[in-house]
């Protein structure tokens, strides 16, 4: 499976296993993270108006400060013209807020899109599901959160953690679906129509995710 690693300006932990087929992006500031965390960018995209001097990369793709997208929208759209559908972004949420929203936001576009994007927050991540099943094993600890990022979410199950669904509708405006927990049982969660929002710890994501 070829994967896009982006970093955005969000100064992070970045630990990756880079394979030949992959690709390495630092959107604006970004490229300063990764080659902090010792990556190598293969291309920097960005307005650059967060690093001062040089951009250290030999690659780059420069936008103006007055533009319609993100930076970070600008790496997701460069990584889906190179054929990525499976993009890891570290960096992008948990600081200013503003731009935290937006690269929430950014998520459910792509996973509307069929795109299947990761949101890395330290030692946590924020995916999506978009009229699917996801499965985690039964080795999965600790919790989990379900929200709805489209106005509605119909057909909701959730399944083998301490609080389950059956078929129930989910709204934007509610949080019933916040701190679920695992409890040594395989489980899953699905919607039938809508996107969901999934926050977990990232060894569930990374060692525990059976099926999406």
């Amino acid at each position: 499976m070829r994967t896009c690693y982006i970093a955005c300006a969000l100064d992070c932990k970045i630990d990756i296993n880079v394979l030949e087929d992959d690709l390495v992006i630092g959107a604006d500031k970004g490229c300063e993270i990764l080659i902090k965390n010792g990556y190598v960018p293969n291309v920097a995209i960005g307005d650059f108006d967060s690093i001062d001097g040089e951009v250290n990369c030999s690659n780059i793709i420069r936008h103006p400060v007055k533009k319609d997208d993100t930076d970070s929208v600008l790496a997701v759209e460069y990584a889906i013209k190179q054929g990525y559908d499976d993009i890891v972004i570290f960096g992008a949420i948990g600081g200013t807020l503003d731009h935290t929203i937006a690269n929430i936001s950014m998520l459910k576009r792509y996973t509307e899109k069929g795109k299947n994007i990761v949101l890395i927050d330290g030692d946590n991540v924020l995916f999506a599901v978009c009229n699917n099943e996801i499965v985690f094993d039964k080795k999965a600890e600790g919790r989990v959160s379900v929200f709805s990022a489209t106005e509605n979410s119909y057909g909701v199950s959730i399944s083998g953690l301490l609080y389950e669904l059956d078929k129930r509708d989910l709204s934007s405006s509610i949080s019933l679906g916040v701190s679920n927990e695992f409890v040594g049982k395989q489980s899953s969660i699905s919607v039938e129509n809508g996107v969901l929002f999934l926050y977990t710890s990232k060894e569930n994501y990374d060692k525990h995710l059976t099926k999406q």
